[in-house]
């Protein structure tokens, strides 16, 4: 069975986000960039499976810029075996990113999807879902845990929501997006990092997938959220409790 990956380029976690002069978007010049680490957790579960022989190919794909091959070239050092760029403007929308994961899984015809539950950029939680549906193929989301039956052909997934943990079990193929708790990525070691460099990476463009880019959506402006204001110090339970009830109105 091949599993395919896809992973995104993003603001590095650790770096403070600051907001273009225009508030047209987040600033992204000479800042530190890296690979989304829901990203992270999904390639680091797809190369457990394939260690424990369930898998024989892990495919990762990546959509943007050229500066995307670098974010594919650290997947490669992590333990991918080939990797898929498909060239695209940088600020692409959920529902075409998910159409273009659908051209490639019709061209790989890999056997499980595995995507982050998000980005950590736009926080939007939509490609996983609409590449599912696209495919109609079933879907295990926010995924804490992930075991597969080889001779059945299911996937078995604990999920978090909100009341606790749910466990479905789907048929293969399907599309799985993972959670923070599912495993800890490994580290790209020195001597991977120099195989990464040999190992190939496949070119597409949108013409060569017949997709056209269009959406619905537009930014009409970012901004940064309000400072937060210091913090009052009182001088009694009383005086709290009056705060409370009357300038914060929480009681």
């Amino acid at each position: 069975m091949k599993i395919m990956v896809a992973i995104k380029r993003v603001v590095d976690y650790a770096v403070k986000i600051r907001v273009k002069p225009d508030k047209s978007g987040v600033e992204t010049k000479n800042v530190k960039m890296s690979m989304n680490p829901f990203c992270e957790i999904a390639l680091e579960e797809a190369l457990r499976v394939k260690e424990l022989g369930l898998a024989s190919e892990v495919v990762a794909v990546s959509v943007g810029p050229s500066q995307f091959t670098e974010t594919l070239r650290t997947g490669l050092a992590m333990g991918a075996d080939r990797a898929i760029h498909v060239e695209a403007p940088e600020n692409i929308y959920p529902l075409t990113i998910a159409k273009i994961l659908k051209a490639l899984v019709d061209v790989e015809k890999p056997g499980l999807l595995f995507l982050g539950k998000q980005a950590i950029d736009n926080d939007q939680n939509q490609t996983g879902q609409m590449v599912a549906g696209l495919l109609k193929w079933p879907q295990g989301t926010f995924a804490s845990k992930v075991v597969l039956d080889k001779e059945k052909q299911v996937a078995t997934v604990d999920r978090e929501v909100d009341g606790g943990i749910e466990t479905l079990c789907l048929n293969l193929p399907a599309v799985i997006t993972t959670d923070l708790r599912l495993n800890q990525p490994r580290y790209a070691t020195l001597p991977n990092i120099m195989k990464a460099k040999s190992k190939p990476i496949k070119k597409f463009t949108l013409q060569d997938l017949n997709i056209e880019i269009k959406s619905d959506l537009e930014v009409v402006e970012v901004t940064e959220p309000p400072k937060r204001k210091s913090g009052v110090i009182v001088s009694s339970v009383d005086e709290l409790i009056d705060k409370l009830k009357n300038e914060a109105r929480v009681i």
